[in-house]
């Protein structure tokens, strides 16, 4: 009995006690109240950090989706540009494109500049000449009219422009609109301007500002006419199922084209655009990523502050047969407890912010009386938020991990605590 009694219990690593005693560390009491504050701190720094990170990277994620899709939904993921002469053949072309696996559409096109004008206003418009059937196949148009109709669009001298032109003009579906082209007829006193009147047979909303207000649509055969072009296009559009593989497609259309022309894809076009919203992004995260360390760094000084008042406590502990690793462990689920409990919460603050951001964004601006997301400015029309499982995930394990990098300085200062030395100075 006495060999049994001289043998210290040994507890498994977590057990029960150890829990207990942090939860009551956590919980602390009047005279320890500055303690508690630290606690709180920590706990909402983490908080805001981890719901901040999550809700500016879905933000940033969804203005890049919003505005990829916005800008690939009406310009072509391939641009077929001829080279040596004019595209006079568009239609071969464009049918032998048509036939490349993976091809939805190639659209031919004539673009041209102009100034649309109304018995109210004038604005310069980006004019495109296109088929009915290719109008109708772009889902960004054809989805989204607000007035009028493209039934009969190639039959008629009707055009189709953004709602937000329209508001700009004063017009309607069925009115007329003048465009003015800088290029017209050869006459012995030189090139005139070509001005013609057009029905607005349809009123569209991307709901991309700068193309709502630029756009108008003409049938081809009428754009070849207005911009002096008899018998080519200007180029021909390529929309692939997947414009994030682009490169697999640049071969088999240059072949199937059966001419020589040149191709531009979508991230040249866009290049500096979309370099820059990736550079923000990661400037974003490294910045916000500063405020869970910030609060991490908080755990650490609160920890140590713990550890130093209760000394006493530690040192009774391994008097009574607490092992190094129990003390430590102790002061290690503490801190620990700070951070995950954090973490999760601002994660679901992250989450619930972000399905709710459009919301929240409208009752701040009614509330602020002001316009928060001025849509000429950021060209979408509402705040955008697309969650990445990935990065979310990345967010959540930083800041878990950063939580208990910073529990292990203060627990092992914990476990290394002299019981002699603690009792000395109590």
């Amino acid at each position: 009995m006495d060999e049994a009694m001289s043998d210290p219990v040994r507890t498994p690593p977590f057990a029960p006690f150890e829990w207990l005693l942090s939860g009551r560390y956590l919980r602390a009491r009047r005279k320890e109240g500055f303690i508690s504050v630290i606690a709180g701190f920590s706990f909402v720094g983490i908080m805001l950090g981890v719901a901040t990170l999550i809700i500016v990277m879905a933000v940033m994620n969804g203005f890049r989706k919003e505005l990829l899709d916005k800008i690939l939904g009406l310009n072509g993921h391939l641009l077929v540009q001829p080279l040596e002469s004019p595209l006079t053949d568009w239609k071969d072309v464009a049918d032998r494109i048509n036939g490349v696996t993976g091809i939805r559409l190639a659209a031919p096109v004539v673009d041209g500049q102009a100034l649309a004008s109304s018995p109210f206003n004038a604005s310069g418009v980006f004019v495109r000449g296109i088929r009915a059937d290719d109008l109708n196949n772009l889902t960004s148009i054809a989805k989204n009219i607000r007035q009028g109709t493209l039934e009969g669009f190639d039959q008629g001298q009707g055009v189709a422009i953004g709602r937000r032109l329209a508001d700009q003009l004063s017009l309607h579906a069925g009115d007329s609109v003048t465009l003015v082209a800088p290029r017209g007829a050869v006459t012995p006193m030189g090139t005139t301007p070509r001005i013609k009147p057009y029905k607005v047979a349809a009123v569209f909303e991307i709901g991309m500002s700068e193309y709502d207000s630029t756009f108008v649509f003409m049938p081809l055969a009428e754009a070849q006419a207005y911009f002096n072009r008899s018998s080519d296009v200007t180029a021909i559009e390529v929309y692939t199922s997947n414009p994030d593989r682009i490169d697999m497609f640049r071969k088999a259309v240059t072949e199937s084209a059966g001419r020589p022309v040149f191709l531009v894809d979508w991230r040249q076009r866009n290049s500096t655009f979309f370099n820059a919203l990736q550079v923000e992004r990661n400037v974003m995260f490294l910045i916000l990523t500063l405020i869970v360390l910030v609060a991490a760094l908080n755990i650490v000084s609160g920890l140590i502050m713990l550890v130093k008042d209760k000394g006493s406590d530690i040192a009774i502990l391994r008097t009574m047969g607490a092992s190094q690793g129990a003390i430590m462990r102790v002061f290690l689920i503490t801190g620990a407890a700070i951070g995950v409990v954090g973490t999760l919460t601002g994660f679901i603050v992250g989450l619930v912010v972000c399905l709710n951001i459009e919301s929240i964004r409208q009752f701040v601006s009614w509330l602020t009386n002001t316009e928060l997301f001025s849509p000429e400015l950021y060209f979408l029309s509402k705040l955008p938020a697309e969650i990445d499982v990935g990065e979310t995930s990345a967010v959540v394990i930083m800041a878990l991990t950063l939580s208990f990098l910073a529990t292990l300085y203060p627990s092992w200062r914990a476990a290394r605590l002299d019981p002699v030395e603690a009792l000395r100075y109590e």
